[in-house]
């Protein structure tokens, strides 16, 4: 099964290769990956204590930040390196101070893995959430060099629990623990032998609680929403974007709109000016010197804003619900923001517990949304105890980071 699983391997690297040619973050994740290895050495030198933490874009590394200052915070000496597999991850956060060492994971054969694992030499291994390199994870059980999940979640469906996954239920068994967000993950994870698991939660409430904690204003947040409502649609996609434009038609009069596109190359954002043509529209790479409080909708083309900006909103739409994956809606939460996001939430166990909960709404479309706004903006009582659901559910799940360090350090991870 190896054979084939390294086969497979290839023929990605390949067809990523061959993408390259016409597709903008293929090139990135190809270019990102020449002359790999002499850039990884000349930055690991001199290293020693290496604790590597592998993250599959951006969302992942927030994740792996809480546990990553515990580290440097309690124990001394030693070297951080994060991984990441998107570009999307490793452009965005290259020269994050968070870590010493910030690089690219390079494509899984055996070959990459032994001499990877030869410059960086590692103490420890942690994968946040997912990523499954089965040539890394072989390697790194036969070099017994501790390897840990940390945030993870599992679900019926993974080919780990299937008649046909027992080879991949194989390789999960070698990692040396799991830190599993729910009791459904560690029974799961029970169902295919594995024991040496614990429920610690998730280490993102722990990252959006540090984010909203640090004192700010974004000034030109306030000038664009002055005295009226402000809805902020965070990570949108074309879907989302098509949704927002028809939500927003009846409620002009009151609501102001800030969207962050989950792509910002200049022809989506091009796509979304368009798409929002009907109303005074801006971006704010464009709005020096120019009155905000004119503008009915704000379009935030870069990146690093939006966790921030949730702070001013009166409501809240997640994009990614209708056909990608839903994204951060714990961003939001933590201010005790209502929540709108589409009908594809079912793998997210922050986004069930919240609609179960009250706090959050999936909605089918525009029409859905408009009549829910419309109750929270008559109901003040009722608007007051979503947004307590939200901040409290936040509130109710901190400390997964501190669960982690204690039981790593329990069986002498030091």
């Amino acid at each position: 099964m190896r054979f084939f699983y390294t086969l497979f391997i290839y023929l990605y690297a390949f067809a990523l290769y061959i993408s390259s040619l016409f597709n903008i973050k293929a090139r990135h994740w190809c270019e990102g990956r020449k002359n790999f290895f002499a850039i990884l050495k000349a930055k690991c030198a001199g290293k020693d204590n290496v604790y590597w933490f592998h993250c599959a874009s951006l969302g992942e590394f927030e994740q792996g930040k809480p546990l990553i200052r515990k580290l440097k915070e309690n124990v001394p000496g030693i070297t951080v390196l994060v991984t990441f597999f998107s570009p999307s991850g490793f452009e965005v956060k290259k020269n994050d101070p968070v870590a010493d060492v910030i690089s690219y994971i390079p494509i899984d054969t055996p070959r990459n893995v032994r001499k990877f694992l030869e410059i960086v030499n590692p103490k420890a291994v942690i994968f946040v959430k997912y990523e499954y390199w089965y040539n890394f994870i072989d390697k790194l059980s036969e070099s017994k060099i501790p390897f840990y999940y940390i945030s993870a979640i599992y679900r019926p469906s993974q080919h780990f629990f299937k008649k046909y996954g027992k080879w991949f239920a194989n390789q999960l068994k070698k990692a040396s623990f799991f830190f599993v967000q729910n009791e459904e993950s560690k029974s799961l994870l029970h169902s295919i032998g594995i024991d040496n698991v614990e429920i610690t939660g998730d280490t993102r409430f722990d990252r959006v609680h540090a984010i909203a904690a640090q004192p700010y204003e974004l000034d030109f947040v306030n000038y664009f929403k002055k005295d009226g409502k402000l809805l902020v649609a965070g990570s949108t996609w074309v879907p989302d974007e098509k949704l927002l434009t028809l939500f927003l038609e009846p409620f002009k009069s009151d609501y102001k709109l800030i969207i962050a596109p989950h792509l910002i190359d200049k022809e989506h954002i091009s796509n979304v000016l368009n798409c929002f043509s009907s109303y005074k529209t801006v971006c704010y790479s464009d709005c020096n010197n120019l009155d905000l409080s004119e503008y009915q909708v704000l379009i935030i083309d870069v990146i690093g804003l939006l966790s921030k900006i949730y702070k001013y909103a009166d409501i809240s739409y997640i994009g990614g619900g209708f056909e990608t994956g839903l994204h951060n809606i714990l961003e939001p939460a933590v201010f005790g923001v209502p929540l709108f996001f589409g009908p594809h939430y079912k793998k997210f166990n922050e986004a069930v517990e919240l609609v179960r909960l009250g706090g959050a709404f999936s909605i089918h479309n525009s029409a859905e949304m408009n009549q829910l706004v419309l109750q929270l903006d008559s109901d003040t009582e009722y608007y007051n105890n979503v947004c307590t659901i939200c901040k409290q559910f936040v509130q109710n799940n901190l400390g997964a980071s501190d669960k982690i360090f204690n039981i790593l350090n329990s069986v002498n991870y030091e």
